[in-house]
């Protein structure tokens, strides 16, 4: 009762369920909240810190920034989305905010749109090597655990991915370096309509999430940057639960030299036995990889799958007792 009580005074504002309506459409930082609401800093903070101390929304850090999003776990997620379900989009302050919002996103999306365009024909050229990229979305979709509830995509690029398997998991995270690939992503997923998916910057030698986090996590065509594949897999198979899968998708050995001068490839592709055996030393148990070749490029994925926790058969007490005796 208290703690419902609590809950209902946070929100029952008129600032505050403005906040909860932005927080519901984008993870906004401080100065996006000063911007759309119009009002001064230390205002808007205050809210945003009676709406975190509720349990309404919840912040986490992207590089020098403090982001906030609605509270992703637990009872109280499904209720503060039913509160911003009752809202009317059509208010006039809900919709100028909105309006407001659209405007501060076209504005980063153009930014983003341009870094990509300005780097779209190098990867034009790459995916005309190897085989069409919806033929390994369809087995990455396939290999999904069974009843994989929470899904992280390392090195998320577009949200290419995660458009194609969030609606098959209850919540997906898609992280990444790139500040505009990131707003890109957001675009692309608010595009698509996809609600239970975020974006996050992030290093994938440093996950910024707790050991068993998620039942699967997707690396897709990253590991031929990485200076440490053997490292980015461990920290991979960190997050994974037990009965959890990890999926890497990257290229078999290869000779195109020129990747390494066109397209920054550290690696010219990965031999099955090396993705296994860093597999294996991640606590992961290698399962069959698959193969697609393509005109000059074969694609591999790579499947680790973390066994779960097994005990120790527990001898009755009798028998245990009898066992002593002799």
């Amino acid at each position: 009762m208290d703690h419902l009580l609590k809950l209902l005074r946070a929100a029952a504002e008129d600032t505050r369920l403005r906040v909860l309506a932005l927080a519901a459409r984008e993870d906004l930082t401080v100065s996006d909240y000063v911007h759309v609401l119009g009002q001064s800093q230390p205002r808007v903070s205050r809210h945003l810190k009676l709406l975190v101390e509720a349990g309404l929304l919840e912040r986490f850090r992207e590089a020098q920034f403090t982001r906030f999003r609605l509270v992703t776990s637990g009872d109280d997620a499904a209720l503060v989305r039913e509160f911003v379900r009752r809202l009317d989009p059509k208010h006039v302050r809900i919709a100028a905010d909105r309006a407001r919002l659209d405007a501060l996103l076209q504005r980063r999306q153009t930014a983003a749109v341009r870094f990509f365009r300005d780097n779209a024909q190098r990867w034009d050229e790459l995916r005309a090597l190897h085989v069409a990229d919806r033929e390994i979305e369809r087995a990455l979709a396939h290999h999904l655990p069974l009843g994989a509830r929470r899904l992280l995509d390392i090195g998320t690029g577009t949200g290419r991915l995660l458009e194609v398997l969030a609606p098959k998991v209850e919540r997906a995270v898609g992280i990444d370096q790139s500040r505009e690939m990131l707003a890109l992503a957001r675009t692309n997923l608010a595009k698509a309509a996809i609600d239970n998916a975020e974006i996050r910057q992030g290093d994938m030698y440093a996950l910024p999430f707790d050991a068993d986090s998620f039942d699967v996590v997707t690396i897709h065509h990253v590991l031929h940057y990485a200076d440490d594949p053997a490292a980015a897999l461990a920290e991979a198979a960190r997050v994974v639960r037990p009965g959890g899968v990890v999926l890497v998708v990257d290229f078999s050995p290869h000779d195109l030299v020129e990747l390494k001068r066109e397209h920054a490839h550290v690696h010219l592709g990965f031999a099955d036995n090396q993705v296994q055996g860093w597999l294996k030393s991640a606590g992961l148990n290698p399962l069959e990889p698959v193969h697609f070749p393509g005109r000059r490029l074969m694609t591999g994925i790579w499947r680790g799958e973390r066994e779960l926790a097994t005990r120790a058969p527990v001898r009755p007490a009798a028998q245990t007792a009898h066992g002593a005796s002799r």
